[in-house]
């Protein structure tokens, strides 16, 4: 074990996740945010002072040069997702680095190589992993409570009217299934794996971001019907159902503070409000595998981010969605 002594962060891209990743970051007493840096030094400043940043960097490089920062915590659009993790790997940095992991399966691989050779800590920044109700949920149905999984049925969809021009740049890897869709996706992953079959559909922007995405995945006696969209709204419930009952992840299900279950037409409900707004859990795995020495976390593994991304690129060969930067997908 590593001696103790606070974690020192650094984050890169102050947008409005990183807003909620730094009110999170201030719950924890073993961590500290040292520095932030942006592309302009005026915003990086702001957030610097909001959040009592020590150091604030008009470019990512610089903050990535830092020799004060033990973990960069990477909230870019996801086209640079690849690049700013390498590049601080490579200058002795960890890495948390917010889902999806890259924009393909390739890039991902590329991420993990480089923590494997520089042996710095990585993680894909799938926070619902370590959402404690999604956690016992995960148990109950590890210990057979509802018998054999046969359905799962997810979505993520709202309707945002005029979308951010951020969300829909086919540029950055902009759409619905990157931004929304990955957490669907995720949920039959971690409950039934990688699927042996993928049928997906989807409606486009002109930008070519999907608006809206439609997925089926077979496996061997079972199936998950997923669906992600900006163009209309659901209950953001997830229901997992098995031969002898079914667990149902309270609205808004990725980020939920309970579930249910039930079974013979009894409902149980579980209540695990979170610690902030529940990035905390991803924040103390970090620690506790850097403490330890550890590149990566057993809850949320580099396999573990390299199988869901390969299932993504299996739905954008499925559906069309292509990505300039791109030359191919390697997929199912």
């Amino acid at each position: 074990m590593a001696e103790y002594r606070k974690i020192r962060w650094g984050i890169i891209g102050l947008g409005n996740i990183a807003h909620q990743f730094a009110k999170d970051l201030k719950m924890i007493p073993d961590a500290e945010l040292t520095a932030v840096g942006s592309r302009t030094i005026d915003k990086a400043q702001s957030f610097a002072q909001h959040y009592t940043a020590k150091k604030a960097y008009g470019s990512y490089d610089e903050l990535i040069a830092d020799p004060d920062i033990d973990i960069v915590y990477i909230a870019t659009p996801h086209d640079s997702h690849a690049s700013l993790t390498i590049k601080s790997l490579e200058h002795n940095k960890h890495v948390l680095c917010e889902k999806p992991v890259a924009l393909n399966y390739s890039e991902a691989l590329q991420m993990i190589e480089t923590s494997r050779a520089q042996h710095k800590f990585f993680m894909e920044a799938f926070w619902t992993r370590f959402n404690p109700s999604v956690q016992e949920a995960l148990l109950k149905i590890k210990n057979g409570e509802i018998g054999e999984v046969k359905y799962i049925n997810a979505d993520f969809a709202f309707n945002v009217g005029t979308p951010q021009e951020r969300m829909i740049d086919i540029k950055t890897g902009g759409g619905s299934l990157l931004d929304m869709g990955v957490y669907p996706l995720f949920l039959a992953y971690v409950v039934l794996g990688t699927p042996d079959s993928v049928l997906a559909s989807a409606n486009f922007y002109e930008s070519g971001a999907d608006k809206q995405t439609s997925m089926i995945l077979q496996y061997e006696d079972s199936q998950a019907i997923l669906h992600s969209s900006f163009v209309s709204p659901s209950d953001m419930i997830a229901t997992i159902s098995g031969t002898e009952g079914r667990i149902r992840l309270n609205a808004i299900w990725h980020e939920t503070q309970s579930y249910a279950v039930i079974k013979n037409n009894h409902k149980v409900t579980y209540q695990f409000p979170t610690k902030g707004k529940g990035f905390t859990y991803e924040i103390e795995e970090c620690h506790r595998c850097i403490w330890s020495q550890k590149i990566q976390s057993d809850i949320w593994s580099h396999q573990n981010s390299l199988d869901l991304i390969k299932i993504v690129d299996e739905v954008r060969k499925q559906t069309g969605l292509k990505f300039p930067s791109e030359k191919e997908l390697n997929t199912l």
